[in-house]
């Protein structure tokens, strides 16, 4: 295979080959987050061309982020049972049948069908859980890195393509949207089934950090796998410290990609902003979240994640509540686009972190798969309430001030986790 080639190569220069699948997950992950971030530039062609209301559109897009939450625990189950590489080409053909489908609906049903389940399903295979998975099982060392390097992409797919898809879809109409999306899934399913493997053990490497090759762990049936997240489940939710992660991710789904991944162009639209424009914005967001994520796994190795929590809710919200009052001109949009974009998702190393360091290496994938749960049960929430708002209210600007005070009770909540159990690696030389 090209990874065992590949592998005996860069063990030669003293690089270890969890560095490749990192690439690999870094490019699924940017793909589907792109996938998930189409519908934001979609919402108003949709409108124009079958005449749906925002609410009916949101109703889709909630059920999506629902599934995409609720699935991450199985998920992980998935990846223990089938192996990582067959999970994820899955979970791009999946997400690519349901793009193709929408080319040819014509009826809400088939848009709640297509874009709820079946994207939700997809997305659902490869989302944050992924990205636990991946970094416990390689790294043992800079794990929080690669923790922030692959939220990041994950973050930034979310975003960055967002212009480019507004401008796909103003000059060629929203189906082109859709041929670029699947484009993109092709290839980063060809990158998975080139590079990915499921374990270090494939080949015969430890984890980056460990001298020791761990072997897979034994194999278990199909109704028993799916059962270990129920059982994990009834585990942890008798601990304080998995409701608060909880909670505080439900905040976080409240106020990142359920409200303004999916209303913050039609929201922009509102103030006069065409969507390209808009777009660029949340581009921008992307920019900054990329390097703010990033730095956030460095500082998740070196320091108490239960402050960086603190932090990093409290600045979101404030940068929430300020948005209404920026008059959505250049110099309003482009400070918010800055804090809003260093903090988009800096919260997923410390809570992933916290989640492996107390509650362990195997179970962190599936705890953090039900934390992950929460995220999206919030971004579900806003996603159909932020609609609901402009529907009924004729306005976005509640929901931003509800998930602005939202995000300041979140940075109160972290603080409230006990500090024993915390563990804090020093810095380590990088291979």
């Amino acid at each position: 295979m090209v990874s065992t080639a590949l592998a005996s190569t860069l063990a030669r220069r003293n690089i270890h080959y969890g560095w490749v699948v990192v690439a690999a997950t870094f490019l699924t992950m940017l793909v589907t987050a792109g996938a998930m971030g189409a519908p934001g530039v979609l919402i108003k062609p949709l409108q124009d061309e079958f005449g749906w209301e925002t609410s009916q559109i949101s109703s889709a897009l909630a059920i999506r982020l629902i599934l995409f939450g609720f699935m991450g625990p199985f998920a992980a189950a998935f990846m223990n049972y089938f192996g990582v590489r067959k999970v994820i080409v899955f979970a791009l053909a999946l997400i690519g049948a349901g793009f193709i489908g929408s080319l040819f609906m014509t009826t809400l049903w088939q848009l709640l069908l297509l874009w709820g389940i079946v994207v939700g399903f997809g997305t659902g295979l490869t989302a944050m859980v992924l990205a636990a998975t991946i970094s416990t099982r390689w790294f043992t060392r800079h794990r929080g890195l690669v923790v922030g390097m692959l939220s990041a992409s994950s973050a930034t797919g979310q975003l960055v393509f967002l212009p480019l898809m507004a401008e796909l879809t103003q000059r060629y109409g929203w189906r082109s949207t859709v041929f670029f999306v699947c484009a993109m899934i092709m290839v980063a399913a060809l990158a998975v089934l080139a590079f990915m493997r499921d374990r270090p053990a494939d080949l015969n490497l430890p984890a980056l950090g460990e001298t020791q090759v761990t072997p897979p762990p034994a194999s278990t049936s199909l109704g028993v796998a799916l059962m270990t997240p129920i059982t994990v489940l009834k585990e942890i939710s008798r601990t304080s410290t998995f409701w608060i992660l909880f909670a505080t991710f439900f905040i976080c789904g409240l106020s990142t990609n359920g409200l303004i991944q999916t209303h913050f162009v039609t929201l922009c639209g509102d103030f006069g902003i065409v969507p390209v424009a808009a777009a660029s914005v949340l581009a921008v967001m992307g920019i900054f979240d990329f390097f703010g994520t990033i730095g956030s796994g460095w500082l998740s190795d070196r320091f108490d994640n239960r402050w960086l929590l603190f932090w990093y809710y409290g600045l979101r919200g404030l940068s929430l509540l300020y948005l209404p009052f920026s008059d959505f001109s250049f110099y309003g949009l482009s400070i918010f686009a800055v804090f809003y974009g260093l903090d988009w998702i800096a919260t997923v190393p410390p809570t992933v972190k916290i989640a492996a360091d107390r509650f362990g290496r195997e179970k962190a994938g599936l705890v953090f798969g039900w934390v992950f749960a929460g995220h999206q049960l919030g971004a579900a929430t806003a996603a159909y309430g932020a609609g609901l708002s402009r529907t009924e209210l004729s306005s976005y600007l509640p929901a931003f001030f509800v998930a602005g005070a939202f995000c300041l009770l979140a940075s109160i909540l972290a603080i409230t986790l006990k500090k024993s159990g915390l563990t804090n690696p020093a810095p380590a030389t990088a291979h």
